[in-house]
């Protein structure tokens, strides 16, 4: 790990240097003609390089047009179609490894990831990343309970690219978010037309198939159509489909003197399997990981058709029937509207969508770790028979019958039911206009309606074999009590129905100023206030079959009737000020400071207990962040490198953590520094290396409990080199490519007692280009079958560093195969 923080630090100091002294030099002679050996990198370097010198970015940009990506003042990242495709992403979340700076567990599945930006404190989901959809953002809050930004969203070959934006002018524009902002642009239609057919299938039984359709339909009008519709049993099979759905978006676009129209819709109605930890073999305080026994922790999941169809104790007389392939699925619309036109000297810019969805989660969330048979039955007799012997009762399969081994190991799982049901309106307008010669003003403002419809049931535990596509268990004991039913053996602890709405509005002003041609600065503000208002049911213990016997339903959780309501206000002013100066046409160095907030959500309102507390702007802060980077960009044909430097300081974030029986809430700041880097390097022709990845170091403050430890789950070091080769065969190529990546070691939890060993892995990838019209691609992830954690087990608190254990390891190899064609 030493060896790896060395190796980083030496190579990103040595690069800064290198070429800002080139870019110094070149600065120095910028009228001079380019030397032979720079007109020849240029020449082998083609279309995609000059692509990237002249890209231009939309997110975070004052502009509607958008700003050269070399000439902006903040950190944001790209990716084309074809960079998306050959980053191998295996969901939303997935595509954020391309992003320096932010650390994506992807491992849930296509759903339900935890997302970390660096010197951003969050234990889980991805409170600081928003998701847009062209500049609109799909829903406008980034996270919720059970449902986080990337879970409303899923990549086809609809998207043109995708633009990530971390900090920077952020703070101002759109939803205000401080952290990162994913900003996915749709294909509009060109006058050349585009139809592609593509068939996929791999890993998992994988069969997906793939549509676009895009182009010119008359003078003036464009249009697309595509989308998407796959299977699969995913790489840890359930014994049921893990992925089945699809997706279908369309566009419409009126080209108009000075400006374009666009109207959008985009409906999904896919399930996804969410998986959660397996068992495991901690030892070495944690820094040694093994495989349990029985048990493949790279495609094993406890998940299985035993107990795919599930039944919950809602309440006396009332049980509800689920099914664990519904997972995290979505089932929702979004439909958008956008303006861009230049109007008698104003740039005039309205963009508009309406989202509508069902976001439930229906899925298993282990519990306790792993432990013998016999030691269940003597911890239950423990309980609920304690004069009887500690083997006395017995244990039983519930399918199959039979006695279970005592030295079976067993698992304890509940089965969880969450339904959201999610809608909003959002609406952001924004005027420009250049006052005196380089002399640019915008003004604008945002409204965002926003509701969330809950219906929770958490806990409903399951006793299960510690085994892949586990077993239930029945237990009862000799005095006449039955443990476990159907292998049900805990109750319902927290089913809350609840009902919010909200509404944001800000106004916003930015100034930008092109002092000379080498030389601009820009800065703005915000004012938004948000209005949240909720109602939750109040809750009491029953015991839904009036039997003391059957204790694994009593003391369960059911509303009473009666609801709290819940109701708060808030306002906060966000500032943004950043500088660029040019080096040379195509380098520039830029300073960005900015002070931005998010509010509290609907579930910080809930946990917040009382209306009392609720309005205690001490004890249910809004979050605050203070950010300063230092940034160097470069581009020309022979290498291209984006580097910063950042300064975080985080006040008032809450954080929760639902266990096995209860939900804990603490509140907590950081800080954070450390440097963000993307180079690249095109030695030869048709060769590139790239390298990408961030050092941090944040820690807690604010919280004596946890104040001085490392930022939970988010590593020190990671980055991934990444080497491309492209052999010309003729009216053919071939491009080969591949990408290994570290990821440090970090801390499972706030106290920093669960430790997440480092890992690597190996991802390799062919593209066969044939002709004008086919395309064959390879792709294998995880190749070498690294077993990596992204997290402990979440259910419990303390140490969990020997022994058994369950925590979340990444998926193992997986191998994809398509063949696209264009017609």
């Amino acid at each position: 790990m030493n060896n790896s923080k060395h190796f980083l630090r030496s190579a990103v100091a040595l690069a800064v240097l290198t070429l800002v002294s080139q870019a110094q030099a070149a600065g120095q002679a910028a009228v001079q003609a380019p030397s032979a050996a720079q007109a020849t990198a240029q020449d082998a370097a083609g279309a995609q390089v000059a692509q990237e010198i002249q890209q231009v970015v939309v997110t975070g940009t004052a502009s509607a047009s958008g700003t050269r990506k070399i000439d902006t003042a903040f950190s944001i990242t790209t990716a084309t179609a074809e960079q998306l495709k050959a980053a191998s992403p295996s969901s939303t979340a997935d595509i954020l490894k391309l992003v320096p700076g932010v650390y994506a567990e992807s491992t849930g599945g296509q759903s339900g990831a935890n997302v970390e930006v660096r010197g951003f404190p969050s234990g889980s989901d991805s409170p600081f990343v928003s998701v847009q959809l062209n500049g609109n953002p799909v829903y406008p809050v980034p996270v919720l309970s059970f449902f986080e930004g990337t879970s409303a969203f899923r990549l086809d070959d609809t998207i043109e690219r995708v633009e990530v934006l971390r900090g920077g002018p952020s703070t101002i524009y759109s939803v205000g978010q401080p952290g990162a902002t994913m900003n996915f642009i749709l294909k509009t239609g060109e006058d050349v037309p585009e139809r592609t057919i593509r068939l996929t299938t791999g890993t998992g039984d994988l069969r997906r198939g793939d549509i676009f359709l895009g182009g010119k339909l008359a003078e003036g009008w464009y249009g697309t159509f595509g989308g998407f519709y796959r299977q699969s049993h995913g790489v840890r099979d359930p014994q049921f489909l893990a992925d089945d759905g699809g997706q279908l978006t369309a566009t419409l676009t009126r080209k108009l003197e000075g400006g374009a129209v666009t109207m959008y819709v985009r409906a999904t109605d896919e399930k996804n399997a969410f998986y959660t930890g397996v068992p495991l073999i901690s030892s070495n305080g944690g820094r040694d990981i093994s495989e349990f026994p029985g048990f493949d922790p790279l495609t094993g999941t406890l998940m299985s058709n035993e107990m795919r169809y599930f039944t919950i104790d809602a309440a006396p007389g009332k049980t509800l029937e689920r099914d664990l392939a519904e997972g995290r699925g979505m089932q929702a619309a979004v439909w958008g509207l956008n303006y861009e036109q230049k109007l008698a000297g104003w740039d005039v810019s309205n963009k508009a969508n309406y989202f509508n969805g069902d976001l439930n989660t229906i899925s298993m969330f282990t519990g306790n770790n792993p432990l013998a048979a016999r030691d269940y039955l003597a911890t239950a007799n423990a309980s609920y028979n304690p004069l009887a012997a500690a083997s006395s009762g017995s244990m039983t399969y519930v399918n199959g019958g039979g006695a279970v081994d005592p030295n079976q190991q067993v698992v304890q799982a509940g089965l969880w039911s969450v339904e959201k049901k999610l809608t909003s309106f959002t609406n952001e307008l924004r005027v420009s206009r250049e006052l005196f010669a380089g002399h640019t003003l915008t003004a604008g403002g945002y409204y965002a309606n926003y509701k969330s419809d809950d219906e929770w049931y958490l806990g409903n535990s399951h006793l299960m074999t510690a085994t892949p596509n586990a077993r239930l268990i029945n237990v009862s004991l000799a005095n006449g009590t039955v443990v476990a039913r159907n292998g049900k053996e805990g109750n319902v602890f927290y089913a809350p129905v609840a009902h919010y709405k909200g509404n944001n509005l800000a106004l916003f002003l930015a100034d930008e100023w092109k002092i000379s041609d080498r030389l601009r600065v820009d800065a703005g503000l915000r004012r938004e206030r948000q209005s949240l208002e909720g109602s939750v049911s109040n809750l009491t213990a029953r015991d839904t079959d009036n039997n003391p016997l059957t204790v694994y339903n009593n003391s369960t959780s059911v509303p009473t009737g009666s609801f709290t309501r819940l109701e708060r206000d808030d306002s906060v002013n966000s500032f943004t000020a950043g500088g660029l100066y040019k080096l040379n046409k195509d380098t520039s160095v830029f300073v960005r400071a900015n002070t931005g907030h998010t509010f509290i959500y609907f579930d910080d309102m809930r946990n917040a207990g009382t209306q009392a507390a609720l309005n205690d702007r001490n004890g249910v802060p809004n979050p605050e962040v203070t950010q300063y980077e230092i940034g160097f960009k470069t581009a020309n044909p022979l290498y291209s490198a984006y580097i910063n430097a950042f300064y975080t300081d985080f006040t008032g974030i809450s954080f929760q953590q639902i266990t096995t029986n209860a939900v804990l809430n603490s509140v907590s700041g950081s800080r954070g520094h450390g440097v963000e880097f993307e180079l690249a390097l095109r030695p030869t022709k048709n060769l590139q290396v790239s390298l990408t990845g961030n050092y941090q170091k944040s820690e807690y403050r604010d919280n004596p409990a946890i104040a001085g430890n490392d930022v939970q789950r988010q590593p020190n070091l990671q980055f991934r080199f990444t080497p491309s080769y492209r052999i010309p065969l003729g009216d053919n190529s071939v491009k080969l490519y591949g990408t290994y990546t570290h990821i440090g070691d970090r801390w499972a939890d706030q106290a920093n007692l669960s430790y997440l060993p480092s890992y690597q892995t190996l991802d390799l990838g062919a593209l066969a280009s044939i002709g004008d019209n086919w395309e064959l691609r390879l792709s294998a992830t995880n190749l070498t079958n690294e077993l990596g954690l992204t997290e402990g087990n979440s259910r419990l608190t303390g140490a969990q560093s020997s022994g058994p254990i369950n925590a979340r390891p990444i998926f193992g190899r997986a191998v994809e195969a398509s063949v696209m064609y264009r017609f």
